[in-house]
């Protein structure tokens, strides 16, 4: 068998395990576990990016953009408006009034000054009406929204709001009359319209429902100017075209035009009141055309439906709307086409009101979550550090009204630091890991550790505060940034932040045989574990200060010792689980502490004894056999402990001829032998009944089995005789010659350190050294199949990769005792008599 690394739908490594046969179709290597600690692993060179495309930005769907063009043509027609409007103004005063005045009817003076003033009243409303009404976005029903359905719909109310006129404005009545006309979809888009409400209301007004005028009733609520101000601009213009087009039509201008010095004023006239049809039929236009593509072409919901907004996303895409619709009536008419969704919510961001905040969060959090906009929205929030900087801080935003900011921020850190470049740049903003480390906090008060609880009351004041969500993204968040090196060094040095990981691995047998546990407390443990994981799995000096660090940590080992307990429901716990003692196991100090931690060793035996039935079973078992391995590698007292075990030998011996768990239970049996205390021979002369199954695997087997066989081999005769030796070979059925050509072939074969084999070389080398020692037959033996050659090769390319009992990555650790070149001199001593 082997181990893949593949990644899941979460980004989190998982274990593929594909089962392979050996060459000579034996049964007995059917199983056949990889190993991370006792060989060395290249590491894997990053792929070759690939290159960007030069068109992508061409290609990339904007949906956005159809609500710049429709603002742009909005804003044509009504400059377009506005300039016939001004036109006729200035005519009106300058040529009608100004050189006609006198001469004019009384009908048609006050036709003209009746006109310019309702065009004047509709220019100063239009002026002011998107302030309005983007401060009163927050409303459905507002009239800026759509200019007819506000008017139809307002009517419908206005006389049951006339009792009211002269009552005090009430902001929760006017929100809950609000919000119980809300339905359906809506319904969503009325919970986001709340949230943004409460935060609107903290220290400020929420500005819809300002009352502008004491004991003025709802008029003069900010939400309902925007409609009056509609309502103005409509009236005026069709007055204005129901006075310009009676006048039109009658031509009854009187005694203007009649004689010479009236001559002009009939045309005049006729000019007048053609500009001013044009101008309110050119804002009907524009009404008619805003209502055609807003109500019934759905413009909005479409674009937000595109954008993946969700239902309450049509409150941003009409905010979105209006400040791009205002770039292009207060400035150039092309300044709206500059805006982009991405870059707008990335301003709102930025900004110090909490509405203006929420959108902003909520449309980047959409964004970064789409299989469409994803990629480019992180590219463009990547290379803006302020922003990176801006969401960072709103980690540590602990209030409970800003919950729903801090939620969108933690979740769009979570998705940027899945890219490499923008991980390095989350964690090289300045206080970076302790605003994460903010995220792991639990709301509890955390009391003397006991044996099913750890942390067991909630303050009081954030009670309804939900805590485990965040702990899901702050350590979603920690294992991205783990897959870099440099970042675990970091992660270790911020203050208190391990604590707080170890913290969330905290169990139980409440938590962990509880068939109704929630979900999210399950899915904390295994992030949590998993993130430790990557931490002491580290290499280098950063791997060994990490392994020190957290295994000083008092909880970390007896948290683990509860998932090993309690967890036979949740292999998954356990593997990860095992996997952290394993790493911690090749620090020294870590070793002893997780030995002389009472029940782990004796837990991590059952493990390994239990039958498997299914492959993950197997593979915990052997997880755990590994991890024994480790323990009793250079530790007298571990192996003390695990011989201790009633019939541990019994078992691990009968483990030999097991096909899953064989290659872990040579390597215990191994280290046994090597490193256990002179006190404990008596214990381990039984293990010369291996002995024949050891001598039949050297024969047979190959590759890893074939290593731990010939290591085993060599510890077992350190218990017998070279009598005894011959006995059992002769009982294994191997002729001596034939051990000692077998030993030859793998000399051969090896004839350069192997990665998948960094010890064979030395094992064959031992137990030569261990035969001519104990029968001086051996060394003619030797001599005849030229070892000494062998071993003179073997001095000649002998390396590093050789000198280790461990590795972490292509790091070694836990160096031997004697160096390869000594071993090998003291072979070649014996075989020439030197």
């Amino acid at each position: 068998m082997r181990f893949k690394k593949q990644e899941s739908g979460e980004g989190e490594p998982s274990i593929q395990v594909n089962i392979m046969e050996t060459a000579d179709g034996g049964s007995n290597n059917l199983f056949y576990w990889g190993s991370t600690f006792f060989e060395p692993q290249k590491t894997p060179s990053n792929p070759t990016p690939a290159g960007r495309n030069g068109s992508q930005g061409s290609t990339i769907r904007a949906p956005e953009k159809k609500l710049t063009l429709f603002a742009l043509r909005l804003a044509i027609l009504e400059k377009a408006a506005s300039g016939l409007g001004t036109l006729a103004f200035i005519w009106a005063t300058v040529v009608l009034l100004g050189g006609f005045a006198s001469m004019l009817e009384k009908r048609d003076f006050w036709s003209v000054t009746i006109i310019l003033l309702i065009e004047g009243t509709r220019i100063f409303s239009r002026s002011h009406e998107l302030e309005w009404q983007h401060e009163a976005t927050w409303t459905l029903s507002e009239a800026g929204w759509n200019s007819f359905e506000a008017i139809k719909s307002s009517s419908r109310f206005i006389f049951r709001r006339i009792k009211a006129i002269f009552q005090l404005p009430s902001i929760t009545k006017t929100d809950g009359d609000r919000c119980r006309r809300i339905t359906g979809s809506n319904q969503t888009v009325t919970e986001f319209q709340n949230q943004v409400v409460q935060q609107m209301r903290r220290r400020t007004w929420y500005t819809p429902n300002v009352p502008l005028i004491p004991h003025a009733g709802w008029i003069f609520l900010l939400k309902n100017v925007s409609r009056i101000l509609t309502w103005l601009q409509l009236l005026s213009a069709t007055a204005c075209v129901t006075l310009s087009l009676m006048r039109l039509i009658k031509q009854d201008y009187g005694e203007v035009g009649q004689d010479n010095e009236t001559k002009n004023g009939k045309a005049a006239l006729d000019i007048f009141y053609g500009l001013a049809l044009a101008e309110a039929l050119m804002f009907l236009l524009e009404k008619a055309y805003w209502n055609w593509k807003i109500s019934y072409g759905k413009l909005l919901e479409d674009v937000s439906l595109e954008c993946e907004l969700g239902l309450s996303g049509i409150i941003s895409i009409k905010r979105f709307f209006y400040d791009a619709y205002s770039k292009c009536i207060n400035g150039s008419i092309f300044d709206g086409l500059k805006i982009e969704l991405v870059t707008y919510s990335q301003e709102l961001l930025d900004s110090d009101f909490p509405d203006e905040q929420i959108i902003g969060a909520r449309i980047l959090q959409k964004l970064v979550k789409s299989n469409q906009f994803a990629s480019e929205t992180l590219r463009k929030i990547g290379t803006s550090t302020w922003v990176i900087e801006r969401l960072v801080d709103m980690l540590n935003w602990k209030n409970p009204t800003e919950e729903e900011i801090r939620r969108c921020a933690a979740e769009i850190v979570s998705k940027l630091a899945g890219k490499k470049q923008n991980a390095l740049r989350v964690s090289g903003i300045p206080g970076a890991m302790e605003s994460i480390s903010s995220l792991l906090h639990t709301g509890r008060i955390s009391n003397a550790k006991s044996h099913d609880v750890h942390r067991n009351s909630i303050i009081p004041d954030q009670a309804d505060y939900d805590f485990s969500v965040f702990n899901l993204y702050g350590l979603l968040i920690l294992k991205k940034l783990a897959h870099d090196h440099e970042n675990c060094g970091k992660i270790g040095n911020a203050r208190g932040l391990l604590p707080n990981i170890i913290d969330l691995t905290s169990t139980g047998q409440s938590l962990l045989r509880n068939d109704r546990a929630p979900e999210s407390q399950i899915k904390a443990v295994k992030r949590s574990l998993q993130v430790v994981k990557m931490l002491v799995s580290t290499t280098g000096n950063t791997g060994k200060m990490l392994r020190q660090a957290i295994s000083e940590i008092v909880f970390t080992v007896s948290n683990i010792r509860d998932i090993l307990q309690y967890g036979e429901s949740h292999l998954v716990l356990q593997k990860l689980a095992i996997e952290i003692l394993q790493s911690l196991a090749m620090d020294e100090n870590a070793r002893e502490k997780i030995g002389s931690t009472g029940g782990i060793v004796k837990l991590l035996l059952l493990i390994f004894f239990r039958p498997g039935f299914t492959e993950d079973e197997n593979e915990l078992s052997n997880q755990a056999g590994e991890a024994l391995a480790m323990l009793a590698l250079e530790s007298k007292k571990n192996c003390e402990r695990i011989l201790k075990v009633q019939q541990v030998l019994d078992c691990l011996v009968s483990m030999l001829n097991d096909p899953v768990l064989r290659i872990n239970a040579f390597r215990i049996l191994r280290n046994l032998c090597a490193y256990s205390a002179t006190e404990c021979s008596d214990r381990l002369k039984g293990v010369t009944a291996a002995m024949p199954t050891v001598l039949r695997a050297i024969m047979l087997e190959k590759d890893k089995l074939l290593e731990v066989s010939i290591g085993l081999t060599t510890q077992i005769c350190k218990f017998m005789s070279s009598t005894k030796f011959a006995e059992e070979l002769e009982q294994a059925g191997i002729k001596e010659t034939d051990l000692i050509q077998k030993l030859i072939e793998i000399l051969n074969k090896y004839n350069y350190p192997e990665i998948k084999v960094p010890r064979i070389r030395r094992f064959v080398t031992e137990l030569a050294i261990w035969m001519m020692k104990a029968d001086r037959k051996y060394v003619q033996l030797f001599k005849n199949f030229e070892m000494d050659q062998l071993l003179v090769n073997v001095a000649e390319t002998t390396s590093e990769l050789e000198c280790f009992h461990v590795f972490s990555g292509s790091v070694g650790l836990s160096k031997h005792s004697r160096t390869l070149s000594s071993v090998v001199d003291t072979a070649l001593e014996l075989i020439t008599g030197d």
